[in-house]
């Protein structure tokens, strides 16, 4: 089973990268992040025509997110059981579904913005929820995972230039305690493969020559149980998906699993 997670900086702009790309690659479920429309206009007809379904938690805007599933799609939940509002509203950021043996959530963290601001101690609730919401399924014998993006750098070695990064969002020790409180419900970090220099950054920013000069970080992460892990014969960040026009800013991240 090959199963990923992608932050496609809004499904409308990048549609037909990404229906070639499944084509390509076979991928049988995908956690999509920043959809950036609404789930009535999610191109689900699209998709089906591929044979996937697709469980979307997507209200326009900045957010949303799916699973895209050609392995089945069971025991939807959409939303973020007791998680945070930020400014009077639950934001579409998290969908959690059955995907044959396996159980998904798909993920996209709340940026923070800045340390000291409301979203920043939005975003450290927001974990905490998180966190949370997926022990049962942590703990079980079923292969389990929390895929997206998560606005975070797990360590310096994840940035392209640390330096460059003290007192800002990403990398602060309380997120990153964050991410090691949801580890500790069971889950590891899938590390993949980086197909070219010594890091697996998965973003890059647009400006600046972000991506021809490598100036990346690993922020988008694939977060597994022990059953999950067990089956992981192999994990990379598709790079090549981030170049040419019209890419997203971050690059699809693939996992291949014998179940």
């Amino acid at each position: 089973m090959r199963i990923a997670t992608w932050n496609v900086n809004s499904i409308t702009a990048r549609l037909p990268r990404l229906l070639a790309w499944l084509e390509s690659t076979g991928t049988d479920v995908l956690c999509l992040q920043e959809a950036k429309t609404t789930t009535e206009d999610f191109p689900a007809a699209q998709l089906r025509d591929l044979g996937y379904e697709c469980a979307v938690n997507a209200t326009g805007r900045w957010n949303g997110v799916a699973v895209i599933s050609k392995a089945g799609l069971e025991d939807v939940v959409v939303g973020l059981p007791g998680g945070p509002d930020y400014e009077g509203v639950q934001e579409p950021r998290a969908i959690s579904a059955t995907c044959g043996p396996v159980r998904v959530w798909s993920v996209y963290v709340p940026n923070g913005r800045e340390v000291g601001h409301d979203h920043y101690g939005y975003k450290l609730r927001w974990l905490e929820a998180l966190r949370e919401s997926v022990a049962e399924d942590a703990a079980r014998e079923r292969p389990f995972a929390v895929l997206g993006d998560f606005n975070i750098a797990p360590t310096d070695e994840d940035v392209w230039d640390p330096a460059l990064f003290v007192d800002s969002t990403h990398v602060t020790p309380a997120e990153r305690a964050a991410l090691a409180a949801l580890r500790d419900t069971g889950l590891s970090d899938v590390v993949p493969r980086p197909l070219k220099y010594d890091r697996p950054y998965t973003y890059w920013d647009y400006r600046l020559l972000g991506f021809p000069k490598n100036k990346g970080m690993r922020i988008d992460l694939v977060y597994g149980n022990a059953p999950f892990a067990a089956a992981v014969k192999d994990s990379y960040v598709d790079r090549e998906e981030r170049k040419g026009k019209g890419a997203s800013d971050h690059a699809p991240v693939v996992v291949d699993l014998d179940v």
